[in-house]
């Protein structure tokens, strides 16, 4: 049986074609080993990050599987039962538990009002202290906006409770008790105080990050804009705004991916039997569940966590999913 001519040609190229890949192949693997040995502090230096980061990161992650298990701790996690209904049976109890709707809401609402609240004023401030033209002043301004986020939760909370307090505040006796309000014992001011404390502790944080963003902007489109006859309130709008709009859209996204994740430790510091009903989140009530009850529930605790944890990852895959079709500044 002969073969064809076209047949002879086509297995002469492919013959070819692998030969030249293996090269390729060969050529990558020792241009890699050079580069390794050339850059082998660089590997190093890495080395112990990425062994903390799968130690205290990825390690503890094996304790989820406590979320679908009917935990026992003399038989530990592997030997110990699964939950009923599938595995869920954890989640079901918390979504049918009486404090779910309760604590979801006032996490919702505190998250919300703080975010809406928390990013203007940080680009209020950024963009006021990239305006002034005293440069004492502006490091002063600065200097004394950030120095509350170094504060510790318990000392801040301690400092609102010395301003606020209806005996012996500065504010909450001398001004508030006039009219007969107790700003902490009543539930209807727990959300701002939580919220505008929270402003007044993370709003130069906030500004730095957005003056980083500014300090980018090319003067000459300000030159231009003056030029054209642009007020400043012009500029601001749009060379300023424009120019922060990226940084924006990326703290939104982060913070979106918070919103079920709000931090239990100011709001337990805060807490009072008067405010419950509408300082009761997730957190506080999951680590009521796990470190505070008579009967610690592990699982039941981890379960909350991770449903947490799956909400916030969904809110993070949609706000990037809609800030990247309306502006085109998602990072996924």
């Amino acid at each position: 049986m002969t073969v064809s001519r076209v047949d002879m040609i086509s297995k002469e190229e492919l013959e070819t074609k692998m030969q030249k890949e293996e090269k390729v192949c060969t050529n990558k693997r020792r241009s890699f080993g050079q580069y390794f040995r050339g850059h082998w502090q660089l590997y190093a230096m890495i080395t112990l990050p990425i062994i903390m980061l799968f130690i205290f990161a990825y390690a503890p992650m094996y304790g989820v599987i406590l979320a679908f298990k009917d935990y026992k701790v003399s038989l530990g996690i592997w030997g110990s039962p699964w939950a009923s209904n599938h595995g869920f049976n954890n989640f079901i109890r918390f979504f049918q538990n009486f404090n779910f709707r309760e604590c979801l809401r006032n996490t919702i609402v505190l998250s919300m009002y703080s975010m809406l609240v928390s990013m203007p004023c940080s680009i209020i401030l950024a963009i006021s202290l990239n305006y002034a033209k005293n440069v004492v002043f502006k490091k002063t301004v600065q200097m004394i906006s950030y120095c509350p986020y170094f504060i510790s939760t318990v000392v801040f909370v301690g400092i609102i409770n010395m301003i606020f307090d209806n005996r012996s505040g500065v504010l909450g006796n001398f001004l508030f008790g006039n009219f007969g309000i107790n700003v902490l014992g009543d539930s209807k001011f727990f959300s701002s105080l939580y919220v505008w404390s929270g402003v007044w502790q993370g709003v130069g944080f906030g500004a730095i990050i957005y003056m980083a963003a500014l300090a980018g902007v090319d003067q000459e489109q300000h030159e231009a804009a003056i030029i054209d006859g642009a007020t400043l309130l012009q500029r601001i709008w749009y060379v300023d705004i424009p120019a922060i709009i990226p940084t924006a859209v990326i703290m939104l996204i982060l913070n979106m991916g918070g919103t079920l994740n709000i931090g239990y430790e100011k709001i337990l510091a805060m807490q009072n039997q008067n405010n419950i009903s509408v300082s009761e989140v997730i957190s506080t009530y999951s680590y009521k569940v796990s470190l505070v009850s008579t009967f610690p529930d592990f699982p039941y605790s981890v379960a909350i966590g991770l449903f947490q944890s799956l909400v916030g990852l969904i809110l993070i895959l949609i706000t990037n999913k809609i800030a990247d079709k309306l502006s085109g500044n998602g990072f996924l």
